[in-house]
């Protein structure tokens, strides 16, 4: 008999009875530590929810409501139909990106703080893209600086400031290191949807500064590359925080009471 495949393989977890209130919390850390012994790998498939239930000493609604939170954090995929199934799986990062989405809108991350952290990530980005990158990256990002270019002659505002988010994605996947990307990719995510808010606003200043950047990338010489991208994200920072500004100005002036008149003289 051919012998089955991780996904369908039942894997020997050692699993407790839950004593804590917390049961959430709880078989979750079970999980994490099956799969830090090796008990675990992705792609295996967890036991059934009624074995899972009856090992970990809980009710099913309980079990649900825990694997549902695994399944937010990443940790798990859960999938429906006669094959279905809790399976352990390949951590993508979207919780992270997710966290830094939810800090950003209770007002955890403030934009001054969100602009600031991004310019410090660039330029260690920068640095290692620039020692990996081949002919094809940097034809790749010149590429893209084109399809910006378009993007403005078109006025699409949207295109284009999405091509200049995706040329900072490329930049981290040069570096082929899947934390970098994970994290510049949730930075990304939350200044994305803060650009979006701000609206319209001139950028004409990001295109000629992409294609000195690439002068300076493509010849290797990563401090002058590092330099020119800081000058255009401070100066994108500037460019952020004076409309924040000024949206608030104007908000805490349409806010603001009206004085009350004084009565003519007549009337006093």
């Amino acid at each position: 008999m051919p012998a089955k495949s991780n996904a369908e393989a039942a894997p020997i977890a050692q699993f407790q009875r839950i004593k804590s209130s917390r049961a959430f919390d709880e078989i979750a850390a079970q999980i994490r530590t099956e799969l830090s012994s090796g008990r675990l790998t992705v792609g295996n498939r967890l036991p059934s929810e009624r074995a899972l239930s009856e090992q970990f000493g809980v009710s099913r609604n309980t079990l649900r409501e825990a694997l549902r939170s695994l399944e937010h954090a990443g940790l798990i995929r859960l999938q429906k139909g006669a094959r279905g199934g809790a399976f352990i799986s390949q951590h993508s990062g979207e919780a992270i990106a997710t966290g830094l989405m939810d800090m950003y809108h209770v007002g955890t991350i403030q934009p001054a703080q969100l602009t600031e952290a991004r310019i410090w990530l660039e330029s260690v980005v920068v640095r290692e893209a620039c020692r990996r990158a081949t002919a094809a990256d940097i034809e790749m990002l010149n590429r893209n600086i084109d399809e910006a270019q378009e993007a403005r002659r078109r006025g699409d505002f949207a295109g284009r400031a999405e091509r200049h988010i995706e040329f900072h994605r490329m930049l981290a996947r040069l570096t082929d290191n899947p934390i970098m990307v994970i994290v510049m990719n949730g930075v990304l995510d939350v200044l994305t949807h803060f650009v979006q808010r701000i609206g319209e606003y001139d950028n004409s200043f990001v295109l000629p500064s992409r294609r000195r950047f690439m002068e300076h990338f493509a010849a290797g010489d990563a401090e002058a590359a590092v330099a020119e991208m800081e000058s255009c994200l401070k100066r994108l920072q500037r460019s952020y925080m004076s409309r924040i500004q000024a949206a608030e100005g104007v908000s805490a002036t349409k806010a603001a009471p009206r004085s009350r008149r004084s009565p003519p003289a007549a009337q006093r």
